[in-house]
């Protein structure tokens, strides 16, 4: 049995690829109890696409999610979200997560008032962010997500094949 001498920088880009798609996971998750909530509540499907709309203008200093897609070269029919760095999605996570728990706590019902709620929280990420020297429309993106998993998948398949030199 030979140990499969794998390279420290291959091992790397797995590490940072399972962390985004681990942050990833649990993004759309908190949205997609976001969406729940402010369905139940509005009576509207067409209310989180707003919301989460709002929410990004403030984190992006008042880029709408189409410029930001724009500025970062990302393909028109993908998600932002598969190009961002991984502390601009944790930022995301965080100002949705404290619109779900504000909204359950102060009781917000209508769609002015969740988004309202998620805008201050965006902007309240962007404050603490800024703070720290960290622009988050200035950062420059990571590189496509799948197209990562990919080259990792396809690196990986080379290294089991039997008589593979690497």
């Amino acid at each position: 049995m030979h140990a499969t001498f794998v390279p420290k920088m291959a091992t790397h880009a797995k590490s940072k690829l399972h962390l985004r798609k681990t942050i990833l996971r649990y993004k759309h998750a908190t949205e997609k109890q976001l969406s729940g909530l402010i369905y139940e509540r509005t009576g509207s499907d067409k209310s989180f696409a707003i919301i989460r709309s709002r929410g990004d203008e403030a984190l992006f200093g008042g880029k709408t999610t189409r410029e930001m897609k724009l500025n970062l070269k990302v393909p028109e029919s993908r998600p932002l979200a598969d190009f961002l760095p991984t502390i601009t999605l944790k930022a995301k996570d965080l100002a949705t997560e404290a619109t779900i728990h504000n909204a359950k706590e102060k009781g917000l019902n209508t769609e002015k008032q969740l988004s309202d709620e998620h805008v201050t929280n965006n902007k309240g990420v962007r404050h603490f962010l800024k703070e720290r020297g960290i622009i988050p429309e200035n950062l420059p993106p990571e590189e496509d997500i799948k197209k990562v998993e990919r080259k990792l998948n396809a690196e990986s398949n080379k290294l089991l094949k039997p008589g593979s030199k690497k």
